[in-house]
């Protein structure tokens, strides 16, 4: 394991983002605290509790894992791109550096910076509501969990996008909607019986509950089945990733 070269691609990884902090961490964590406000404020004023949470407390996950994966994925996305825009990706492919020890870093560094934002979201979260955690080493699991499948997803998107508008064509029109119609801001109870199984089959349900239940003890679904439906995820990412270098598809043309 080359270790010196994974540290390589992790520490320019690091280095961009602080570069570039207004837009990787204060946008973000500025947008998901005027959500609290105005979710918390104007609909929790209305609804009292859900699941026996108040509601501007129940929201939290949601949103903490809502930013996890839209960062996460443009992150990872936008890293392994930049590479294929400028022509340094040949570079990369014929140093010293195993196409495992290349996602490792791209992926690491991705990952490290989508659970240092949620982290911070999850401070900002509990100095505005009353918070609690039940379940602490569940929570940090489905954070990382996530964190590195949703960045696998980015590193898959950025290599198989060729131009700036498809590295947005995913989190934009797939993630996104499916974050909001995955339990963010409600608890799928509250649906009719028919969309209630129709929600059943947006993956992101699963991954909000399991981190939701980590918080309160309350979810959706079992937490085992969320738990599955993550690692199954993360092991999906991984295949598609190694088929990817192993046959060069948009990497050496």
């Amino acid at each position: 394991m080359n270790i010196h070269g994974i540290a390589a691609i992790y520490r320019h990884e690091i280095a961009r983002t602080r570069r570039t902090i207004l837009q990787s961490v204060v946008s973000p964590v500025i947008s998901t605290a005027l959500y609290f406000v105005v979710f918390g404020s104007a609909i929790g004023s209305r609804i009292d509790q859900v699941e026996g949470v108040p509601y501007g407390a129940f929201i939290v996950p949601g949103l903490i894992m809502f930013s996890l994966l839209t960062q996460s994925v443009s992150n990872a996305a936008f890293a392994i791109y930049f590479p294929k825009f400028t022509g340094t990706i040949y570079e990369l492919l014929s140093a010293p550096v195993s196409a495992l020890e290349i996602v490792i870093g791209y992926v690491g560094a991705a990952a490290s910076k989508s659970v240092l934002l949620g982290s911070i979201i999850l401070v900002t979260a509990a100095a505005l509501v009353d918070l609690r955690i039940d379940h602490p080493v569940w929570m940090l699991a489905f954070l990382v969990l996530t964190a590195i499948s949703f960045s696998l997803l980015g590193f898959i998107i950025g290599i198989w996008a060729d131009n700036f508008e498809k590295l947005q064509v995913v989190p934009l029109l797939v993630i996104t909607p499916l974050a909001f119609l995955g339990g963010t801001f409600y608890s799928v109870r509250m649906l009719p019986e028919f969309w209630q199984k129709v929600t059943l089959f947006n993956p992101v349900l699963y991954l909000i509950s399991g981190f939701r239940w980590s918080f309160f003890g309350v979810a959706d679904v079992d937490v085992g089945v969320s738990l599955a439906a993550v690692t199954g995820f993360l092991l999906a990412c991984l295949g598609v990733v190694a088929w990817m270098f192993r046959t060069g598809y948009r990497l050496r043309t």
